[in-house]
Order: C-alpha cells, then sequence, then structure tokens
C-alpha cells in the first residue's frame, strides 16, 4: 500500500473530533506508559494538550511536573507509549515512539493559558511524593496564593512538557464477533508504511 495514501495525525485528529462530541468527559485524556532505565513501566492518565506538525510524523504534547515519577521516567528514559480509549465510539488508538521536551516557549504558552488556580496548584503540588495530609496541600496552596497576590504566576522551572514523536500508531476499531479493525501506521523516512493485523 502507497504509505502516502493516508495521513495518521489527520485521522487521529478526526477521531479526536468526533470524540470530543460523543464523550462525557475529557476525550483528550490518554493513558501514558512510561519505563524506568532498567525497563520497569508504570502508566497513568493525563491529558493530550496538543497534536502538532512541527516535527516529520507529528508530535503528541502533555504537561507534568518534571519532578513527578513519570516526568523522571522521561528524563531517564526517553521513550513512551500513549493509549486512547473512546469507549462512546467504541474506537481506540495507540502511540509508541521517543519523546522530547517541549520549548520553553511553548511551556510559558500553556502555562499562561491555564486557569489561576491550576498555575497556583503546579507549584504547591509535589507531585507524586508522599503527602503528609490534605492540609499540607492546602497550606501549601495557600502560601503560593499569598506570595502571588494578584500579580502574574511565573512558570515554575520544575513544569514544563513533553512531545512524544510517533514511530508507531494504531487504529482500533470495534467490530462484531470480535473481529476487530486493527490498522497501524509505520514512521519510515519521510512516510508512512501501512499494515492491517489480524484481531
Amino acid at each position: 500500500m502507497d504509505s502516502t495514501a493516508e495521513d495518521p495525525i489527520a485521522r487521529f485528529e478526526a477521531w479526536m473530533a468526533e470524540a470530543a462530541k460523543t464523550e462525557p468527559n475529557d476525550a483528550n485524556a490518554v493513558c501514558l506508559a512510561t519505563a524506568t532505565p532498567e525497563g520497569r513501566p508504570s502508566a497513568r492518565m493525563v491529558l493530550l494538550k496538543g497534536v502538532d506538525r512541527d516535527r516529520p510524523g507529528g508530535g503528541f504534547v502533555f504537561y507534568t511536573n518534571l519532578e513527578s515519577r513519570k516526568g523522571g521516567e522521561l528524563l531517564a528514559n526517553r521513550f513512551a507509549a500513549l493509549c486512547f480509549h473512546w469507549k462512546t465510539l467504541q474506537r481506540s488508538v495507540r502511540v509508541e515512539g521517543p519523546v522530547e521536551p517541549v520549548s520553553e516557549a511553548d511551556a510559558d504558552a500553556y502555562y499562561a493559558s491555564r486557569a489561576r488556580g491550576s498555575r497556583i496548584g503546579a507549584w504547591a503540588s509535589r507531585q507524586s511524593r508522599p503527602l503528609e495530609g490534605r492540609w499540607a496541600l492546602e497550606k501549601a496552596v495557600a502560601e503560593y496564593t499569598m506570595k502571588f497576590g494578584i500579580g502574574e504566576i511565573p512558570r515554575p522551572p520544575f513544569w514544563s512538557g513533553f512531545r512524544v514523536l510517533p514511530q508507531r500508531i494504531e487504529f482500533w476499531r470495534d467490530m462484531p464477533f470480535r473481529l476487530h479493525d486493527r490498522q497501524v501506521f509505520h514512521r519510515e523516512g519521510a512516510g508512512w508504511r501501512i499494515e492491517a493485523l489480524y484481531p
């Protein structure tokens, strides 16, 4: 099959647009899988904040505390996998590839777009580390609220984003009798090789 016959990023954007109309909450929620340098995996839900074409083959962008478990794993092992599942559409998409940090400018721009409470929360949360009690988090929120007052809230130096550069994208559709439709796009040079998989 001609590797240029279809664009997986365009297909993903179309599926995401459909999901945004049908999913009751957070159509952009995605399971992010990372691993330590020793290969120990972990997975958690994050929110996709952008799909861009700034890099060949596109990129899937999310943001996090760099000192969190996922942040540490991504800085130590620059590969990740994403799994989107839209129950209302009976579809899923899997993305695998290397990871790169977003630019400082991109991180600043997205951080500035967040609600003020979320920006305060980024400063107050020592994400993934032990919490003595809810009061400790609430105290930190109050302290940073007082510190920044009504002024600008700068992006914390430990808060930024990552871009997954897809090398493999699989589109899955539910079909009768579990004879599901699976199509995989493999990144090859400047294009994509497409293949069908048995369900």
